[in-house]
């Protein structure tokens, strides 16, 4: 915290070039040696600028969340080679560790034994997801025409309100639940990643889940179509707009944009033009993309529980309140996604629907982004991640309850 005052400028920023230069000065031949998993961060002063001892702090963080200064040797050491490439995942450190008291305060320093080797389930972890969305992505375009986004003239109706519910309640719901149950304060980042899953579009998971429930497939695929290209505006805009007054909260539009059109918009695109030019060659295809991203999904699932073990160990953080939000967020979105069409006269056979479309988001996505923003905005916890992976988990129960609910609340003719 006192780092992160300091950058702001709340405290004096000599105290960054007092850490670096004078940490080199210690006897490291007396410190003692450290091995665990981890993360590398960096903290930069937001008042300042100039060489980077006077700006900058490195410091190594255990995944408890323990935390040592990095002391970066004068002389150039291939060891420290592309610091600011390391924070991008998680790592394996061997340190040597000493105390030191510097301006009446104690700190912990390290310096690093041998050159930081990234965690091979992390590295696996980070490209499974990132296949699985080009897959799910690429396949979905195969399935696309344009006529399916030429629905929105041919029922405005359905389409208006499936959207606004989707970039309009969800998201309020969403922060109405982070402040009612204390985690805007509390825990921000879990927070963000209420708002990051609300605001994500809805993915194939609700046209699947449209189809077992007789519902109207074509506007469900409608909806998901038009979401995923309006989430290039939506899903930056929302979180700016809810998560920017939270303090130490930096949103990176730019890099969420570009996530979503290099793993989103363009396979989309690829798929869709595949099926234009080579309809046949896209149908035969169609089953071997879908085979690839549910592969891609359970691996997915294996390897985030494996590597976030000790997130549900964490139950002051991750506690009852924290499931019961999540499965709150996919069961309302679907009650009111069906009470609100209803109140504008829309049949039961579209409620499904945008019912469906409105609970049920593209969890993959909200989970990449997390996975690559993450480390740039200081969530040391991962908690975007974790929100987006347990929702992505728990939709697929509230989507078989509300399947049901729907055959006495919204009766169609077979």
């Amino acid at each position: 915290e006192k780092l992160l005052n300091t950058a702001k400028g709340k405290e004096d920023i000599s105290l960054f070039e007092s850490l670096n230069i004078e940490s080199r000065s210690l006897n490291w031949a007396e410190a003692k040696q450290m091995n665990f998993k981890g993360n590398l961060r960096l903290v930069k002063a937001e008042t300042l600028k100039g060489p980077r001892e006077k700006t900058d702090i490195f410091f190594v963080r255990k995944l408890d969340g323990k935390i040592f200064i990095l002391s970066i040797p004068e002389n150039e050491d291939s060891r420290y080679a592309n610091l600011e490439k390391m924070i991008e995942n998680k790592m394996i450190f061997n340190i040597n560790v000493l105390k030191s008291e510097i301006d009446g305060r104690l700190y912990e320093f390290c310096q690093f034994a041998e050159k930081p080797e990234q965690a091979l389930l992390d590295r696996i972890f980070k490209a499974s997801i990132i296949l699985m969305l080009l897959f799910v992505m690429v396949g979905m375009g195969l399935t696309l025409t344009l006529k399916d986004f030429a629905l929105v003239f041919s029922k405005p109706g359905g389409v208006i309100i499936g959207e606004l519910l989707q970039f309009g309640f969800m998201p309020l719901m969403a922060v109405a639940l982070g402040y009612v149950l204390g985690f805007h304060e509390n825990y921000p980042f879990i927070f963000v990643g209420m708002v990051l899953i609300t605001a994500a579009p809805g993915g194939v998971t609700s046209n699947l889940m449209t189809h077992y429930a007789k519902g109207d497939l074509a506007l469900s695929i409608c909806l998901t179509s038009i979401s995923t290209v309006l989430s290039i505006i939506f899903l930056p805009l929302l979180l700016g707009a809810y998560c920017s007054n939270i303090p130490d909260v930096n949103i990176p539009v730019k890099t969420i944009v570009s996530t979503i059109i290099v793993l989103v918009i363009l396979p989309l695109i690829i798929g869709m033009s595949v099926n234009y030019k080579w309809g046949n060659l896209a149908k035969k295809l169609v089953p071997f993309f879908s085979a690839l991203g549910i592969v891609a999904l359970l691996f997915l699932m294996v390897g985030g529980v494996l590597s976030n073990l000790d997130k549900f160990a964490d139950t002051e953080r991750y506690g009852v309140n924290f499931y019961s939000m999540v499965m709150l967020l996919t069961l309302l979105g679907m009650f009111f996604g069906a009470v609100i069409p209803k109140i504008f006269r829309i049949n039961n056979y579209q409620a499904r629907a945008i019912s469906l479309e409105t609970g049920l988001r593209n969890a993959s996505l909200a989970m990449a982004v997390a996975l690559l923003i993450q480390d740039f905005m200081g969530d040391f916890y991962s908690s975007m991640f974790f929100v987006s992976g347990i929702f992505g988990l728990t939709m697929y129960i509230a989507g078989i309850i509300s399947i049901k609910f729907y055959k006495v609340a919204l009766p169609v003719d077979n």
